[in-house]
């Protein structure tokens, strides 16, 4: 068997990536660049030459609470209840044990301690360098849909179409 490379030369190199993409539409929100996606698949369009793009990557960093010895202490209870709980059922299921209710405590008391351990390990290393808990997100400013260029002006002409098109275009 042989294979030419113009066969391989015209595909993307990637699921996410399109050939020469062109801007079919600039939107403010995830949902309304979904929406004009959807539009066009309800409209028979063939989507799948299409990419929704964030653009303008910001991080958010929400604080949720002061650390101290007392929220790490906890934290490492709460991580241990779980690890012990799962080390526990496991060993049920392949150890069978004279008695399930001590199989349990052991292991969970084991997961308490190795959890309040590995919790106030990591806080000791810190050195309250960050005393505090926090969640991070990414979020876009904008989404951008891209189109291959074979078939972006008739995106664009199909999204003209669209219920609202024309007002969204005057805000």
């Amino acid at each position: 068997m042989s294979f030419s490379n113009q066969n391989f030369a015209k595909q993307p190199n990637s699921l996410f990536e399109l050939e020469f993409p062109q801007s079919v539409g600039l939107y403010n929100t995830y949902e309304d660049a979904q929406k004009a996606v959807d539009y066009l698949a309800d409209n028979k369009f063939e989507v799948q030459n299409l990419a929704i793009v964030g653009t303008g990557l910001k991080s958010v960093e929400r604080v949720l609470g002061r650390r101290s010895w007392g929220t790490v202490i906890a934290g490492g209870v709460q991580s241990g209840i779980t690890t012990g709980l799962l080390v526990g059922i496991v060993m049920m299921l392949f150890a069978r044990p004279s008695s399930i209710l001590a199989l349990l405590v052991v292991a969970l008391g084991i997961g308490i301690l190795l959890g309040i351990g590995f919790q106030a390990l990591g806080y000791a290393m810190s050195r309250g360098r960050r005393d505090f808990t926090s969640i991070s997100h990414t979020v876009a400013a904008q989404y951008e849909v891209l189109c291959e260029h074979k078939l972006a002006a008739k995106a664009r002409e199909m999204l003209q179409q669209m219920p609202g098109a024309r007002a969204a275009y005057f805000q």
